[in-house]
């Protein structure tokens, strides 16, 4: 059983955590705070960051926190954000791809794509990318992407990337948590290939009580919640992901969720499922997000 006790020290470790201000991102970088690191809070609201921080400082942790103003849905605020860290750090030891949206209306982000593929996983892959070098340089460094276990369902269909064919949400969240989990294990395969040093590696939350659900009706969140026999809280939701960025036990290229079927519990080595090992799809995923993003990996 892996709680945050066993986080160790992380003293003069710089940690990036996307949608810090609420929920499981909130949890992580609390965490991390705690444990002595220097963590960034990466969120497109600055006054909940900002307030999230506050609360975080009362509880006098060893480590700092500052702000980064991210919107995961605008490739420009992902480039000016990058720029900004890269200008004021000298390290990157863990970026923590948090921040995501569930089941939104149906939207575009700034640069024409459908909205929650943008910010689960175009922004992610951009910032991931932008920061590449830094995370290169710095030894023992960890990108820990969060996904779903609606991943299992999802399917990339190249065709429907700008909601030519319209948007199901359900369908959407499965895609893009699928993507996540493709990036992941396509990112490991690379630095691999490299001979690089950068540690890859996903985790999933299980069924958590968080904003996630905010785009639900009360209808379909009683039924998730009957489902799944009830939430866990946030604090417990994050261990994966913390576990993720941490954890000696922790190996390039996996997945890592909660014990019970990947919905309760705490955090275990995921059976990835062969639909997130695809190949062919990955590097063709890989390759349409460099196009998206004018973000192409170091080699």
């Amino acid at each position: 059983m892996w709680t945050t006790a066993e986080i160790p020290g992380q003293e003069g470790k710089n940690v990036i955590v996307t949608g810090a201000n609420s929920g499981i991102g909130y949890e992580t970088a609390l965490a991390l705070y705690l444990a002595g690191a220097n963590v960034t809070l990466a969120c497109r609201d600055q006054g909940k960051a900002e307030q999230a921080k506050a609360n975080m400082e009362q509880r006098s942790g060893p480590g700092s926190l500052e702000i980064g103003v991210l919107d995961l849905a605008d490739l420009d605020s992902v480039r000016l954000f990058a720029e900004t860290y890269l200008q004021q750090h000298t390290q990157l030891d863990v970026l923590v791809n948090n921040a995501g949206v569930g089941t939104p209306p149906a939207g575009m982000t700034r640069q024409g794509w459908e909205y929650t593929f943008g910010v689960n996983f175009l922004g992610p892959f951009a910032l991931t990318g932008r920061l590449y070098l830094l995370l290169e340089a710095t030894p023992g460094s960890r990108v820990v992407t969060v996904s779903s276990f609606a991943y299992v369902r999802g399917v990339i269909d190249f065709d429907n990337l700008k909601s030519e064919k319209g948007y199901d949400a359900g369908r959407e969240y499965g895609q893009n948590k699928l993507a996540d989990l493709m990036f992941t294990i396509e990112l490991d395969r690379r630095v691999r290939a490299q001979g690089h040093q950068v540690v890859s590696i996903a985790a999933q939350p299980g069924a958590n009580s968080t904003e996630i659900t905010r785009h639900s009706t009360e209808e379909q969140v009683a039924a998730m919640k009957e489902r799944f026999g009830g939430f866990m809280e946030p604090w417990q939701g994050a261990l994966p992901s913390l576990y993720a960025a941490v954890s000696s036990e922790a190996t390039a290229g996996n997945l890592y969720e909660p014990h019970e079927n990947g919905v309760k519990g705490y955090p275990a080595k995921a059976d990835i499922q062969a639909v997130a090992l695809d190949e062919t799809v990955a590097k063709k995923l890989w390759n349409v997000a460099e196009e998206a993003t004018g973000v192409v990996y170091p080699e």
